[in-house]
């Protein structure tokens, strides 16, 4: 999700004791999903299940929302790995505005395919990115507006205001709101919608 500090690069190395732990918890949690969906994977659950303690689940994850985000932040991983080596569009190679409406059209594919996961991280207790931890989406949203830039306007509130309309939260909730009750290929209809977004906004 766009509020949870992402970066667009190498992880920052852990433990290999810690990392042997966060894999085993999240290879755990994702077969506990397959088996018997989100609700029965609780914090006690998983300790148990994989055999490791309570207080090293509560360490890694915080919250039960927390495994969640942390099951939502893995996977999206293969999206920056396109993005950053990726082929063009969604990868390096195309115009700023292409890889742009790309990578919305991209995100928007990839949260609807995680939705069941993602709506599971919302508790209300995420904290916000502070000013050295901008989420993932913005800093490529910042990095291809600057390469443009758009005329008149400050880039990185609009990189932020842009961001915001892939924000994950907001995205569920168009998706199940009164707006889109009636309408077939939602999915569709919101990468549609960004591409215009796009299109409007940077185009000179």
């Amino acid at each position: 999700m766009t509020g949870v500090p992402l970066s667009w690069g190498k992880p920052k190395p852990e433990r290999a004791d810690a990392a042997r732990n966060r894999q085993q918890l999240l290879a755990t949690a994702r077969e506990m999903l397959a088996e018997s969906g989100p609700d029965q994977l609780t914090m006690d659950a998983l300790a148990e299940r994989s055999g490791l303690g309570k207080g090293t689940v509560f360490r890694r994850f915080g919250t039960r929302a927390g495994i969640f985000q942390a099951l939502l932040d893995d996977g999206e991983r293969g999206l920056q790995e396109q993005v950053l080596s990726g082929p063009p569009p969604l990868g390096p190679g195309a115009p700023p505005i292409e890889r742009l409406i790309a990578y919305g059209r991209a995100r928007i594919a990839w949260l609807f395919e995680n939705q069941e996961v993602a709506r599971f991280t919302l508790d209300g207790r995420q904290p916000l990115p502070g000013a050295a931890q901008l989420p993932a989406s913005q800093v490529h949203i910042r990095t291809m507006l600057r390469q443009l830039p758009p005329r008149g306007v400050n880039v990185d509130l609009l990189a932020v205001q842009l961001t915001a309309a892939l924000d994950g939260p907001l995205l569920l909730y168009i998706s199940r709101g009164p707006v889109t009750a009636a309408t077939d290929g939602i999915e569709r209809e919101l990468g549609a919608a960004w591409q215009y977004l796009i299109e409007r906004t940077c185009r000179d």
